[in-house]
């Protein structure tokens, strides 16, 4: 009999972890442009080789632009600065085409369409929304940062992309789905540093 109730509430635990897990799949992010107004949304979910990101955004400029995750889930304006840098758990130098990388935030370029709308998928290999080193989702979570250029693939510390233009966090956190980035500049004055 104390055979059966161990088994029981060893079943009960792995249920339970199981399900805790499949509820971080999918989460949906909200993307702002620097002067908080939203630009749509970014929707990932867990895949056997990584995380799928599904981009439903407008209100960029057509062309190429980098894209990537970076450490933590901060999106204040009007630079993104307090993203960090590219997420990188396995100390990897940038770059999808560098020898010695990539990142493990580093993904390929978007392309914008001419009417300035992105409606597509990426996958950030190797990735999970899991319990691990590798997860978007360690400590407080990460960001979704998008560049105002194409990321050359190599150049170090970031594939010269230029300024950040659009960011979201990747939170657990479901009080980051109706809050835009916030703008130092519109607390009051601010001391020169």
């Amino acid at each position: 009999m104390r055979a059966i109730s161990v088994t029981l509430m060893l079943s009960v635990v792995i249920i339970l972890a199981a399900c805790n897990e499949q509820s971080r799949s999918p989460i949906e992010v909200d993307m702002y442009n620097p002067d908080g107004d939203s630009l749509g949304t970014a929707t990932f979910s867990e895949q056997p080789d990584g995380v799928q990101i599904k981009l439903k955004l407008s209100g960029f400029e057509s062309g190429l632009h980098g894209i990537h995750v970076h450490e933590y889930p901060k999106c204040e304006g009007p630079d993104f600065k307090t993203a960090g840098n590219h997420f990188n758990p396995e100390s990897k130098l940038h770059g999808l085409m560098h020898p010695e990388g990539p990142h493990l935030g580093d993904m390929p370029n978007l392309e914008v369409a001419e009417d300035g709308k992105i409606d597509t998928e990426v996958m950030v290999q190797g990735a999970t929304l899991k319990d691990d080193k590798n997860s978007l989702l360690v400590g407080e979570g990460t960001s979704l940062i998008i560049h105002e250029k194409q990321d050359d693939g190599i150049t170090q510390p970031a594939g010269e992309s230029g300024a950040r233009i659009a960011c979201g966090k990747i939170t657990l956190n479901e009080s980051n789905e109706t809050e835009s980035p916030s703008n130092p500049a519109d607390d009051g004055p601010q001391k020169e540093e």
